[in-house]
């Protein structure tokens, strides 16, 4: 624990402690270097003994000081200091989003999205660097005095296994996205769902899901569907609850594929709040497909072995949730009542397989038995009233001896088979049906357990319990081991070579790979295909793969003239001779430039081209004869925070300024500003000194235009006056 007055790194004062939290506790200090405050966040001495957690926390933090975006709490310094590890971050005046939703018991509409949007913004921002956050939650936003919303944490979660978690899961498991929850892969869709169960949060004022423990709730969010929102608040717009829904569906392939896509539907719903969101996409659709393909679609397990793969797969949950909760004790009361079933079931199943035994070798006995004294009976009546008895035992002797041998090397060339047994058929490389249908022929029943295999196709058999051929007793259960597949990616499926770049990163994307991409130089490849990628084979899902790229080969530069003052026939020779080419050539008067001489060019003189490079030319006319415009100007403002509503200050939109006038009998807009975003807290200038308008037209509107949705913000008279001027 630090002190009061303690410096760090002979740069950060200590000034007082502000919080504490499951892994770390924070303090306020003063850095002396830019004289400013500053939030230090120092892990607990349990967290410090683990080295590689250490390490984890410190490369994850190191990530995250490279995000700079107004809506995430920046990271300014890593410290590491002996047995002290800690995270120097901006200090944020203002409350968590948590303690604002329980001031208020929920949000209104308005003020839920514009937050939503500030939040997205800063998430966007860290997706853009490939930086997944894996905490969202809204302990871990904090809204400033001055109405800003920024996220905090980025980086760290990532961080934080389930061995750090311990019990301090509690106030996160509500926030958790069901991939999380089953310890599979996290991608940007899980920051997603964590902020849909956030605004559930803002608009309803409690989480979807409750329950005793961590493992309840977490199993809610893996099977219980979620209650719609407007079930609690009637008020909330239909547009909205299906965003919330849309973000937190149980599989990844439903939900937003990035955040650009939530933030556009948030803004449409804050112009027209009854507005549905777009039905997903076909890409979307189509990963949701390559998802859901598994044992049922390749129907490669009867009714049985499904039943008994969902119980083994629910006790596979039961561990994955143990290792979220850190609560042993929680998965002993989940198991055991299914263990106990589990076992009397085998009891039963051990105790008829017994009786079913002991029926066939008592009857294969009685069978035997009878089947020699008949045939001793008729041997007896055939031969033995003729034969000599010693023939007999003789024979007797040698079919004793016979058996003798056989008992003490039963197996010396093939093991001898008696009437309770079969031969051990060839299962491996069949699928479960096929090897079902195999050993029910010898008999035989199935038992199987499940590996994984980069080899085996998934519900194909690995291995089986006794070799082909060995002697099985009839009846009696065999044990294979199937592959449940492999959760790599097998590359050379993809067919990733000799498609477009954009084709390549499409396929890797719908496989939740990433890609990057180099380019290099080839003559022979079609510019901007797949030549090769690394790595190759079969890489985990999330791996990022690099395509390389072909491109032309570069030719040797070439510097441009400069042309400026030159007559039109000067200039295209002086092009000429450095193998370039006279481009569009236009007419400008000048009262400068003398007639007939080069007035611009639009690549500057000494630039660097490719040979064959066009130059355009502007050519002097002279000074220009007297004519008359029309003129008029304005100097106003316009404040958008009446359109923006509650957290103005963080929300924005593309904005444009327009004159619109009527002429001939019809509206001409004339751009006086292009669009540029504006955030909502803006005061636009509306200054202009002379705005030429259309011919004998004296009047037009200035009109503030919201570019994506077409609305016109705010309208402004003119009135145009005739002044002389000079030109044609």
């Amino acid at each position: 624990m630090l002190k009061v007055g303690m410096y760090l790194q002979e740069r950060y004062e200590i000034l007082e402690k502000i919080g504490s939290g499951g892994m770390a506790d924070v303090y306020k200090a003063r850095c002396h270097k830019l004289n400013r405050l500053v939030a230090v966040k120092v892990l607990k001495e349990e967290f410090s003994e683990d080295v590689n957690f250490v390490n984890k926390f410190r490369m994850e933090a190191q990530a995250a000081a490279g995000l700079s975006h107004p809506n995430i709490v920046n990271v300014y310094d890593v410290i590491d200091e002996n047995d002290l590890h800690a995270i120097v971050m901006e200090l944020i005046e203002g409350v968590t989003l948590k303690s604002y939703i329980q001031k208020k018991g929920h949000l209104e509409v308005r003020e839920s999205i514009g937050i939503a949007i500030q939040v997205c913004q800063g998430i966007a921002a860290a997706h853009e660097q490939h930086i997944i956050h894996r905490d969202i939650k809204p302990q871990n936003m904090i809204i400033s005095k001055d109405g800003k919303v920024k996220v905090a944490d980025f980086g760290i979660a990532r961080a934080v296994t389930s061995q750090t978690i311990g019990a301090n899961v509690m106030g996160s498991v509500h926030y958790i996205s069901p991939e999380q929850a089953r310890g599979g892969y996290s991608d940007e869709r899980s920051d997603i769902y964590s902020l849909g169960i956030t605004m559930y949060e803002m608009v309803t004022g409690h989480v979807p899901f409750e329950g005793d423990n961590t493992v309840a709730i977490a199993l809610a969010h893996l099977e219980t569907p979620i209650t719609p929102p407007t079930v609690y608040v009637k008020e909330i717009p239909s547009g909205l609850e299906q965003i919330i829904l849309k973000c937190t569906e149980k599989k990844k392939s439903q939900r937003y594929a990035n955040i650009e896509g939530l933030i556009s539907d948030l803004r449409k719903v804050l112009m027209n709040p009854d507005e549905e969101p777009a039905q997903r996409t076909a890409a979307e659709a189509a990963t949701d497909k390559t998802i859901t393909i598994g044992y049922q679609e390749r129907k490669i397990l009867n009714e049985r072995e499904q039943e008994r793969e969902k119980q083994e797969e629910s006790e596979r949950e039961v561990i994955r949730l143990d290792e979220i909760s850190g609560k042993h004790d929680i998965d002993v009361m989940l198991s055991r009542p299914k263990e106990e079933r589990r076992e009397v079931e085998q009891e039963e199943r051990r105790t008829r397989r017994s009786v079913e035994r002991m029926m066939v070798v008592f009857g294969s006995f009685c069978a035997i038995v009878i089947a020699g004294v008949l045939l001793f009976v008729v041997w007896r009546l055939g031969n033995g009233m003729f034969t000599p008895l010693t023939s007999g035992t003789e024979t007797e002797m040698t079919l004793e001896a016979d058996s003798s041998d056989s008992e003490e090397n039963p197996t010396s060339s093939e093991e001898v088979l008696n009437e309770t047994q079969v031969r051990m058929p060839k299962v491996t490389g069949l699928s479960v049906d096929e090897a079902e249908q195999q050993l029910a022929a010898e008999q035989l029943t199935m038992k199987v357990e499940y590996a994984e295999s980069d080899e085996v196709e998934k519900g194909y058999v690995i291995s089986q319990q006794y070799p082909e051929g060995t002697a099985v007793d009839r009846y009696s259960a065999v044990l294979l081991t199937v592959s449940e597949g492999s959760d790599k990616i097998d590359l050379s499926g993809l067919a990733l070579i000799g498609k477009t770049a954009e084709e390549a990163q499409e396929v890797l994307t719908q496989n939740s790979l990433r890609s990057e991409i180099v380019e290099e130089e080839n003559a022979v490849v079609t510019q901007g295909s797949v030549i090769r990628y690394l790595p190759e084979g079969k890489v985990e899902e999330g791996s990022t793969i690099t395509l390389y790229v072909s491109a032309e080969e570069k030719s040797t530069p070439i510097l441009v003239p400069n042309l400026l003052g030159m007559t039109e026939e000067n200039a295209a020779a002086a092009l000429e001779a450095v193998k370039l080419v006279k481009g569009t050539v236009t007419k400008e008067y000048s009262e400068t430039i003398a007639q007939g001489l080069v007035i611009t060019q639009n690549i500057n003189p000494n630039s660097e081209v490719e040979e064959g490079q066009e130059v355009n030319l502007t050519i002097s006319q002279g000074p220009s004869p007297r004519h008359y415009k029309y003129v008029a100007s304005i100097d106003d403002t316009c404040n958008l925070k009446s359109v923006f509503g509650p957290s103005s200050s963080s929300s924005s939109m593309q904005v444009e300024i327009r004159l619109k006038q009527r002429v001939n009998g019809e509206d001409v807009y004339t751009v006086l500003m292009e669009p540029r975003v504006i955030t909502g807290d803006t005061i636009l200038p509306i200054k202009y000194k002379e705005i030429e308008g259309a011919e004998n037209v004296n009047t037009g509107e200035l009109e503030v235009v919201d570019v994506v949705n077409g609305t016109i913000l705010r309208t402004y008279n003119l009135n145009f006056f005739k002044v002389e001027v000079y030109g044609e």
